[in-house]
């Protein structure tokens, strides 16, 4: 690996010298800008605005802009003789516990390798302190025309230094969070409970760039003349859900993927995901057998009228009969067992055994 900066670790007395080296790279694929009609390549050139023509890079400086516009030159040697300790020295400041460290202050990471056979001792040495006392260091150095901030730590057998923002550098989160009351149940942190620990840990060396895989693909593809592939269809949109709904359904969804059997309850009863209405809200299905019920109590309670109605005449009819001949009590009571299957079966029964016995 090739070193991007030389320098020394000032470690109190102890005098380390090392190289900076990369420790991350990036896989992403780049694109350069083409003229559509025949591919030809667009360039940006470097043109002086004074004098309308193109420089080049043995011609061009650092210059800052004041705030009237005036340009002021800034050369190489004005930055040698800066009156900083950091120049090619990286100085360690403080040794704190690694989670001091808030994690939105890290930048890019670096190795520091030793520079040379004198170097060994004192940089072992180093590596070994910060791993017996599970430390990290913190530093200042200076890197491309401006001092940073970093932090030391051991990885394997070598000592790795993370840039660090300045803390001036890191915004506080005003205005990120939301801003309305929201109450969460203890059933809700329950369930994300449960999906958190279904979807359990992972290996990050099995994690990989699937979007740059699928841009490889597409390249290939077009390179050797063949149609590039076509991409799955995307998953149905989503509009707010019944927060319950979809924790449960993802909780099935991960168990599912795992090859691990649902929970019994979760045979039982599926959840349904549905959207959320400004009042109560209703699913379709219970509302269906809500409305089936009421149409039944209707329909009951409208049998239930003229089945009285016809009840009391049929008492009346059976009366008259009784006074006039047996024929006619024949054909009442024949009338009164009609009746007695829409009205209540216990009168119609009491009835006819009275009606028997006269």
């Amino acid at each position: 690996m090739r070193s991007i900066w030389n320098g020394a670790i000032s470690f109190g007395l102890v005098s380390i010298p090392i190289k900076l080296v990369n420790a991350t790279e990036s896989h992403s694929i780049s694109f350069r800008q083409i003229h559509t009609e025949d591919n030809g390549r667009i360039r940006y050139r470097k043109v002086c605005e004074l004098e309308d023509r193109e420089v080049s890079q043995a011609e061009i400086g650092k210059g800052y802009e004041d705030a009237d516009g005036t340009i002021i030159p800034i050369s190489d040697e004005d930055l040698s003789h800066l009156p900083i300790p950091t120049a090619r020295t990286i100085e360690i400041v403080a040794f704190v516990p690694a989670d001091r460290i808030d994690p939105l202050q890290m930048d890019a990471a670096y190795y520091l390798a030793a520079g040379g056979a004198p170097a060994a001792k004192p940089y072992t040495l180093l590596r070994e302190a910060l791993k017996r006392n599970n430390k990290v260091a913190i530093a200042k150095y200076a890197l491309r025309g401006r001092e940073r901030l970093g932090m030391l730590r051991v990885v394997g057998d070598a000592i790795a230094m993370h840039g660090l923002l300045w803390p001036d550098e890191v915004r506080a989160p005003e205005g990120v969070a939301p801003d309305v009351d929201v109450t969460v149940r203890d059933k809700e942190l329950d369930l994300a409970d449960a999906l958190m620990d279904t979807l359990g840990e992972v290996e990050l060396e099995d994690l990989h760039d699937e979007y740059r895989e699928a841009l490889e693909e597409v390249i290939a593809a077009k390179a050797a003349g063949e149609t590039p592939p076509e991409a799955p269809e995307p998953a149905a949109g989503g509009k707010v859900l019944d927060l319950m709904a979809a924790l449960e359904k993802s909780v099935r969804a991960a168990r599912e993927s795992r090859g691990e059997e649902p929970a019994p309850a979760e045979e039982a009863e599926e959840a349904e995901v549905r959207p959320l209405a400004r009042g109560r809200a209703t699913p379709k299905e219970t509302g269906g057998k809500k409305s089936t019920a009421t149409a039944a109590k209707k329909t009951a309670a409208k049998k239930t009228t003229p089945a009285r109605k016809s009840t009391a005449k049929t008492t009346a009819a059976k009366t008259t009969a009784s006074k006039t001949t047996s024929k006619s009590t024949a054909k009442t009571a024949k009338t009164a067992s009609t009746a007695k299957t829409t009205a209540k079966k216990t009168p119609a029964r009491k009835t006819a055994s009275r009606k028997r016995s006269a």
